[in-house]
């Protein structure tokens, strides 16, 4: 039945990605109705996330960052099979890209770099970065044990533009492999994350204690590759914009943490901005930090 389902949903998929963008949104404004309204899909999970994050904001305001995220949500699912069957045309006419000097820079001088991401807007469409990097476009994701049909349909869809997916068991080992080849690369590690329950790494995010996987501060620092953090932006329904910003240029020179930091003082700084637009149904908090691990202290 399983695999019954999971060929149904890739058909329904490319079936999707072929549609008209008015078409999509319209599927999407459904969409959302049925998952707020309907199913109530992770509506507690959702809510509570928002108000631990945001103490000072009122019960209205809380709903409406709330039914603002449900539809970004559903665009977002729509959008990301949508890119399995769009154009270069259309996906330069939606996605501006700045600040590819940075990757350009690195790989003129030799380097693999690590580029932190978020699970913040429209990231799957940066996939289609490739098409205008020199150095080899690598992106780390989490395998599924169910579903792999779909999961085959997603990993072609980031590929189609000639980036690579990376199984999340492989990061360390093609992060050291990027020091010896030729053709620098970029590895993109989508680094808020919820990691397992014994991380060593916590700190206090968005006003409560947060646990971070340590694995992009630790490669980092044992490959001594610049850390860049990307940045998606939206500025129109299906319209983004990519930003690119230099974190630590030598990872070795610096304190471990101070790496985290970095970049947890930009993402916090992001989310805040628009908080729609982050993933708040993950059970990012679902975990609480043993006695025996220190709280490492942000410094901005």
């Amino acid at each position: 039945m399983e695999s019954i389902e999971d060929n149904l949903l890739v058909l329904l998929s490319k079936i999707t990605s072929k549609l008209p963008f008015w078409l999509v949104y319209r599927i999407s404004d459904i969409f959302y109705f049925i998952l707020y309204y309907v199913f109530k899909y992770r509506r507690k999970v959702v809510y509570e996330n928002i108000v631990r994050s945001f103490p000072e904001k009122s019960p209205k305001e809380i709903r409406q960052i709330e039914k603002k995220f449900y539809h970004h949500l559903s665009d977002l699912g729509l959008e990301t099979i949508k890119f399995y069957g769009m154009t270069e045309k259309q996906i330069d006419e939606r996605l501006r890209v700045h600040n590819l000097d940075i990757f350009d820079e690195y790989y003129q001088q030799g380097k693999s770099i690590i580029v932190l991401g978020i699970h913040y807007n429209n990231w799957e469409w940066s996939a289609s970065m490739q098409r205008n990097l020199k150095a080899e476009f690598l992106m780390v994701y989490s395998p599924t044990l169910t579903h792999k049909k779909t999961e085959k349909f997603l990993i072609e869809t980031r590929e189609r533009f000639g980036a690579r997916c990376v199984p999340m068991q492989n990061s360390v080992r093609v992060a050291f492999e990027f020091n010896q080849v030729e053709r620098p690369g970029g590895l993109m590690l989508v680094a808020d994350q919820t990691p397992p329950e014994n991380s060593q790494f916590w700190t206090t995010f968005l006003n409560q204690e947060t646990a971070f996987f340590p694995g992009p501060m630790k490669i980092a620092i044992k490959t001594n590759q610049p850390v860049i953090m990307h940045h998606t932006r939206k500025v129109g329904r299906g319209r983004y914009e990519v930003f690119h910003y230099k974190l630590v240029e030598k990872p070795s020179e610096v304190q471990p943490e101070e790496i985290l930091m970095k970049y947890l003082t930009k993402l916090e700084e992001i989310i805040r901005e628009e908080p729609e637009y982050w993933l708040w149904s993950h059970r990012r908090w679902k975990h609480k930090r043993p006695a025996n691990i220190r709280l490492h202290e942000r410094t901005n």
